[in-house]
């Protein structure tokens, strides 16, 4: 590893070997495990725990208080509430080794997971997906969808921006008061449109 192009508190600790990109920040109190990948301009807060294989893209941001555990795979520009919750296996008992039964977990590119909210293992959350403060995933989260309460809902639609999608009158079916990008559901997932141009030549 280069120490030179990234940041460690010297109250962390870094296992060898681990992969750690360019620019990135490792707070105080942190563990980073074997056989990490850790990706570029990433942001590690306090008292984090990156567990053995984990693989985290670049921009990732995690806040403090989160165990991000094997078998888990953060796509680039995540970002990681306080406190959020990941678990790896489905049914646990301390008194018999699972291993080799931990299941994966994606966050898709672009994801943001709120403060406190919890991620039963196995389930993917799509790109730009958003879930709540508080609550509990049990099943697949679709790319821009916003989930809250427990279990999860779907309750609306976010812009890659972030800000809740508004459905519209016209064709392209969302809108993003804020940014001004538009979408539409295609066999129940949610896609940017390109363009307006591009829609009315559709037409």
């Amino acid at each position: 590893m280069d120490k030179l192009n990234y940041y460690i508190h010297e109250s962390s600790y870094v296992d060898e070997p681990c992969e750690i990109g360019a620019d990135t920040k490792i707070w105080h109190f942190s563990h980073i495990m074997k056989d990490c990948q850790i990706g570029v301009g990433c942001n590690i807060g306090q008292n984090v725990v990156i567990s053995p294989g984990v693989s985290l893209g670049n921009n990732v941001k995690i806040q403090n208080n989160v165990s991000v555990y094997t078998g888990v795979i953060c796509e680039d520009d995540v970002f990681l509430g306080p406190s959020c919750v990941f678990t790896n296996v489905i049914n646990p008992r301390s008194f018999i080794q699972r291993k080799d039964e931990y299941r994966k977990t994606v966050v898709g590119k672009g994801a943001s997971i709120g403060a406190n909210a919890t991620l039963v293992c196995g389930h993917n959350i799509g790109k730009y997906a958003f879930v709540g403060a508080g609550a509990v995933v049990t099943k697949d989260v679709p790319d821009y969808a916003l989930v809250v309460g427990n279990p999860g809902k779907i309750i609306g639609y976010v812009c890659s921006c972030g800000n809740r999608l508004k459905k519209s009158d016209v064709n392209y079916g969302y809108k993003c008061d804020v940014c001004d990008k538009t979408y539409q559901k295609v066999d129940h997932q949610i896609i940017e449109n390109q363009s307006r141009e591009r829609i009315s030549a559709d037409e």
